[in-house]
């Protein structure tokens, strides 16, 4: 039905990379915001990244200049591309879309 599926997360190395994808099902894509927040357990959900229908791109400042969204209306799929990761950047990683359509999430974790 509608389906937001996150996939890419793993066990990576301080300065690694990952990419996650996000696939859309069900719903009206192209036209609306999407992005990615992350979340630890007993923490506030955190906003990553969006990107506008038209490409416009938005990031947290934690992330800025490391991550990078995108996004491919024909495939109704989000990118995140993760650069130069930290420990703290460890998280489940969740994709939206605009008017609270959240996916289940994927974990990304950081470590030696």
């Amino acid at each position: 039905q509608v389906q937001l599926v996150e996939s890419g997360g793993g066990l990576v190395q301080p300065g690694g990379s990952l990419r996650l994808s996000c696939a859309a099902s069900g719903m009206v894509f192209d036209i609306y915001t999407v992005g990615w927040y992350r979340q630890t357990p007993g923490k506030q959900r955190e906003f990553v990244a969006t990107i506008s229908g038209g490409g416009s791109t938005n990031y947290a400042a934690s992330v800025k200049g490391r991550f990078t969204i995108s996004r491919d209306n024909l495939k109704n799929t989000v990118y995140l591309q993760m650069n130069s990761l930290k420990p703290e950047d460890t998280a489940v990683y969740l994709c939206y879309r605009a008017g609270q359509i959240w996916g289940q999430g994927t974990q990304v974790t950081v470590s030696s």
